[in-house]
Parts: C-alpha cells; sequence; structure tokens
C-alpha cells in the first residue's frame, strides 16, 4: 500500500517541461510522476510559505517518500524539487528549531541523517533540480543525490552555519569534501559564503545549470530522459559500484565491479540490447 507520498495525485494543467505542477496536496513532501517521461518521478517539496525550510513534519513525509520509491522497479530515476518555482529548499526551520528542546533537536539531527543516508543509498539515479536558494540542509539533500542542477538564476548556494556558531550537522562536511576535496571543501564551510549557479558549477558543486530562458527542472528532466532511456538494473548496478569506489581501493574496487557486472550478463535488458544492435533498432528495456 502507497504511504501518504502519493495519497493525493497532483492535477496536470499544462506540460511538465517549463511549468510546474499544480497540487491540491496538503502534504510538505510528496511524489508525482513526471508527465510524459516514463521511469522519472519527482519528490516534491511543499512548504512555500517557509521556502521548504526543513520541519519535523517535511522531514516525516520526506522519509516516507523514500520508503515508498525504495521498492518502485517503475522508478528509473528521481528528481528532488520544489512544489513552487523560484525555491529549493533553505536548510532546517530555525523558528521551529527555537521551540525545540536539545533532545529533540537531537533526535531531528538523527532523523535528518537517515533520511539523507537514504536518499544517498537509493538504488535509482538522483537528481537535485535547485531553482533557489539551497543553503545549509538544503545544500545538504542536494549533496546526498547524485547530480546536482542549479537554476540560471540562482544566487544562494552554500553552506553558512559557522556564521551561526555551528557547522554543517547533516553530511556536509563529509559530502562536500568528497565531491570537491579538501582545500575546496574547507574555503567554502570556513567562509560560510554562497555561491550563484555560475560559481557551483566552475567550482564542481553543480553538475549542471539551466539555460537563461529554463529551469533547473526542465534541464534535470532532459539529464533524467537521458539517463532513463538505459537499462535500469544497469544504471542501478553502475550506481552501487560507483558509490563504493571512495572506500575501497582499487583491487577490491575491481572485484565489486565484477560482482555487480556479472548478474547483469543473464538478464532480457542485456539480450534485448545485442538483439537491438543487430537488428539497428533502439532497445526497449523493462528492468529485468
Amino acid at each position: 500500500m502507497l504511504s501518504v507520498c502519493l495519497r493525493r495525485a497532483p492535477v496536470y494543467v499544462q506540460s511538465f517541461s517549463r511549468r510546474y505542477l499544480q497540487t491540491s496536496t496538503s502534504a510538505e513532501a510528496y511524489l508525482e510522476p513526471c508527465q510524459g517521461h516514463p521511469g522519472v518521478t519527482c519528490l516534491s517539496l511543499n512548504r512555500p510559505q517557509a521556502k521548504n525550510a526543513i520541519s519535523l513534519r517535511l522531514l516525516k513525509e520526506f522519509r516516507e517518500c523514500l520508503d515508498t520509491v525504495q521498492f518502485d522497479k517503475n522508478v528509473r530515476v528521481l528528481i528532488i524539487r520544489s512544489s513552487t518555482p523560484g525555491s529549493f529548499c533553505a536548510g532546517a526551520d530555525l523558528a521551529e528549531r527555537r521551540t525545540m528542546t536539545k533532545v529533540q533537536v537531537d533526535k531531528f539531527l538523527l532523523d535528518l541523517r537517515g533520511a539523507l543516508g537514504a536518499l544517498e543509498g537509493l538504488p535509482m539515479p538522483t537528481i537535485a533540480a535547485i531553482d533557489g536558494p539551497a543553503l545549509g540542509g538544503g545544500l545538504e539533500l542536494g549533496l546526498a543525490c547524485d547530480l546536482r542542477v542549479a537554476g540560471h538564476a540562482v544566487m544562494k548556494i552554500g553552506l553558512p552555519e559557522v556564521r551561526l556558531g555551528i557547522i554543517p550537522g547533516a553530511g556536509g562536511t563529509q559530502r562536500l569534501t568528497r565531491l570537491l576535496g579538501l582545500s575546496k571543501a574547507k574555503d567554502l564551510i570556513f567562509t560560510a559564503r554562497s555561491l550563484t549557479a555560475v560559481e557551483a558549477l566552475e567550482m564542481g558543486v553543480v553538475d549542471y545549470m539551466s539555460a537563461a530562458d529554463e529551469s533547473a527542472v526542465d534541464k534535470a528532466v532532459q539529464v533524467a530522459k537521458e539517463i532513463s532511456a538505459n537499462a535500469p538494473l544497469a544504471l542501478r548496478a553502475a550506481k552501487q559500484a560507483i558509490s563504493r569506489a571512495p572506500e575501497l581501493g582499487l583491487e577490491s574496487g575491481l572485484d565489486f565491479e565484477r560482482a555487480s557486472y556479472e548478474p547483469l550478463l543473464k538478464t532480457s535488458d542485456r539480450l534485448e540490447a545485442l538483439q537491438a544492435f543487430k537488428e539497428k533498432r533502439s532497445p526497449v528495456f523493462k528492468g529485468e
């Protein structure tokens, strides 16, 4: 049975590309299919009045969505996005945080760590569509995705925690360092400065930037379409092998790569790919 994430379906009024989906849902995080793009699903953050700051409720519903999509073999690519234009995630909800006890804060941080770990560990490729400020926990959410796309006009991408007397506490010191290396990660975290989309692309914090006349979601859908055309089981095996690379020595990594490769040889998709090559046509993959 599907969780609250899919309890109310969105109402499509125009194509997904260059338009945001309208929905009557009251959920602060929910799943919705990307219309016209089979295999691509969006996990939408929906607290527009708070710029999608991570509240206790949003975190709970976000994790429920991840638990739902984890076992959905029809999802080939997951895009994390905002339900409203010009937004992504402004980090933790500091107004709510001020009302919380030390114990509640500790639990929130543990739950946030678990949710971002679950996002990072999803078997399918994930893309963060950053159409607005991605600060603190918002950027940390993006870092837990496989790829990041920034909207051309985005001006605030960063980890400002030291300016607030704390440090990134949801993986920022670890994932950013693994992404950029020690020196660049220290520079961004020590200075607490925000990057523009152009700067974030140049530094390698994001992988793509949208054109001036499109949104990050538009660009993310283009990338997702390109990814989802490939064999789903192969994509999952590739992600698994790549994700283990940083923690393994070369020989151990090569062994893991071979172990991930071997089961694919017996799949129907592999046979379909060979037949399609022979017939000079595009393969039709079923994830089998």
